[in-house]
């Protein structure tokens, strides 16, 4: 099967056709090159989603991705940008192995289809000169034939008319013979250019023509097996990404596997968990009797079950609404004191790892400098050993000013934990929020949303409600009589009362008693008419008056 045999008349058709095959290699360059770009694309496209979702450095939603369904959702993001590194290796992959190659490949079969076809064009103008040649010796061949023809019929009609003269007879003969020779002479030149051209043309059809034609198809078999083998290294290209995209996505589903909703739980009760105990039974307020009652802890505590404020409550209010009304007072404490306790030793605990991690820091700082003096020490060509002591003393600095700051808090952190030591037989172990007042907490409890940093705010409804009833509860304060005093107390620490209803006592201080301590951790003091509040138990030492209403007695 050749073409040089098969098609040996088709030089018109085979060019068209090796033309058409290579715009079909170009049109599949095209293909590729397009592939790769939307391979780029896509995973860039993948990357940038991946780092949308991203946790931001040093946010509150960085602290969100210790939950395992986060951990998952995080291991994802970082499956699928190693997913587009794939789609990257393939853009390459397909760009060196397939479009480099094949590029210069198709200008190089350019230049041999273009030369091909030049022999061929040159062997078809070579036949056709001789062709034209073989025509014009046979037309004066021709020509000289009838020419002879039309002087030997002249030379014979004058030889027959007898008017004649002989003169004119032999000229007609000589004209004759000389006709005669020279349609011999273009017989004879026919016949040799009729010869070489019938060589000519069988070089041209059965050894020319072929070996050309044989070489296009060679040409044109070696295009079709080299888009074949691109079609071939397109596959694996895909192919050798296969395992590693695997990878990714058994990545992504052990991350699913990982997920534990009891971890998630706990986790959620680590974050919120306050530290208060639920209240207590709300003691029976008689108010048949004719005395001055003292405040109950749950007096002003509302119902909240159908989310409805209470219009009015039976004779005068007197709950310890005061230390859960929430006040801005602008940036957080330093020692966290606007946390419930639970939360408050957290956000406590982790300053103190983030103290200690400063100061191993600054201490590996020291022994740096501590060792590289030494190096300018034993060898001063390195360098002057007085030009670290700046740098030394200032790393020292640090360290001190660390480790103050650590021991600051490290002592809030014993307070909440209630590893202060005893002071006095009725003093009990609580800390500043272990022991706020629980029932209050409870009463207002679905009244209250903890925000994310842990502290407490009021839904609009519902503060409006409690301004409502700590207002009410000022007016009918303001009008009754003051309680009077059950005992008295010694302050044995200061306290700095920052929320309403607290009242500020510096140490050493001495107060009066007016309302003990119900189990909630706080115990109401007056200093003067004009000035009571709240306190923490563990803050103030008690004597009370046993003959006074109101006291009680604790085992």
């Amino acid at each position: 099967m050749s073409w040089g045999t098969e098609l040996w008349d088709q030089f018109d058709n085979l060019e068209k056709h090796t033309q058409w095959g290579i715009d079909i290699l170009e049109k599949y360059i095209k293909f590729v090159k397009e592939r790769t770009e939307i391979e780029l694309s896509y995973a860039k496209q993948l990357r940038n989603l991946s780092k949308k979702y991203q946790p931001k450095k040093n946010s509150k939603e960085e602290e969100e991705y210790r939950y395992t369904a986060c951990k998952a959702f995080l291991s994802t993001l970082n499956e699928m940008n190693d997913y587009a590194g794939q789609h990257e290796v393939v853009s390459e992959n397909l760009t060196s192995q397939i479009l480099a190659g094949l590029a210069r490949y198709v200008q190089e079969l350019k230049q041999e289809r273009k030369s091909h076809f030049h022999d061929g064009r040159k062997a078809q103008q070579h036949i056709e000169t001789c062709w034209k040649q073989l025509e014009s010796s046979k037309r004066r061949f021709e020509r000289d034939c009838k020419e002879a023809d039309r002087a030997q019929q002249y030379f014979e009609k004058m030889d027959a008319d007898i008017n004649v003269t002989k003169a004119d007879v032999e000229k007609a003969r000589q004209q004759a013979q000389i006709r005669h020779q020279m349609a011999e002479d273009s017989k004879a030149d026919y016949s040799s250019i009729l010869q070489k051209f019938n060589h000519e043309q069988r070089d041209y059809y059965h050894t020319h023509i072929p070996n050309i034609f044989q070489k296009i198809q060679e040409m044109e078999e070696r295009r079709i097996v080299r888009l074949g083998e691109s079609m071939k290294t397109y596959a694996e290209v895909d192919r050798q990404v296969i395992p590693i995209i695997g990878k990714c996505l058994d990545g992504i589903v052990k991350a699913a596997e990982c997920i534990d909703e009891k971890t998630d739980s706990q986790l959620v009760i680590e974050a919120y968990k306050s530290g208060f105990e639920p209240p207590g039974d709300i003691e029976f307020e008689d108010y048949t009797q004719p005395m001055k009652r003292t405040v109950s802890e749950n007096s002003l505590s509302n119902s909240r079950g159908d989310g409805k404020a209470e219009p009015k409550f039976g004779g005068k209010p007197k709950g310890k609404l005061w230390p859960f009304i929430k006040k801005n007072k602008g940036a957080a404490p330093e020692d966290f004191s606007n946390l419930p306790p639970e939360q408050r030793r957290k956000k406590l605990q982790q300053k103190v790892d983030e103290l200690n991690k400063e100061i191993q820091k600054e201490m590996d700082q020291r022994e740096a400098i501590t060792k590289m003096k030494d190096v300018y020490l034993k060898n001063p060509q390195m360098g002057d050993p007085a030009s670290l002591d700046h740098k030394l003393t200032e790393v020292i600095q640090n360290i001190d000013k660390l480790r103050l700051e650590a021991q600051k808090f490290e002592a809030w952190l014993a307070e909440v934990e209630g590893r202060l030591p005893a002071r006095g037989e009725q003093r009990r172990q609580s800390g500043l929020y272990d022991a706020q007042p629980a029932p209050a907490v409870n009463n207002c409890a679905q009244a209250r949303e903890s925000s994310p940093d842990g502290s407490y705010t009021e839904e609009q409804s519902q503060e409006s409600e409690v301004k409502v009833l700590a207002t009410d509860f000022d007016d009918e304060f303001d009008d009754e009589e003051p309680l009077p005093a059950i005992g008295t107390c010694k302050a044995l620490y200061t306290f700095d009362g920052q929320n309403e209803g607290t009242i500020s006592v510096v140490e050493g201080e001495t107060l009066y008693v007016i309302e003990e301590d119900k189990g909630d951790g706080w115990t109401r003091i007056r200093r003067n008419e004009d000035e009571e509040g709240y306190v923490p138990t563990s803050y103030v030492e008690v004597y009370l008056d046993k003959n006074a209403k109101g006291a009680k007695t604790y085992i």
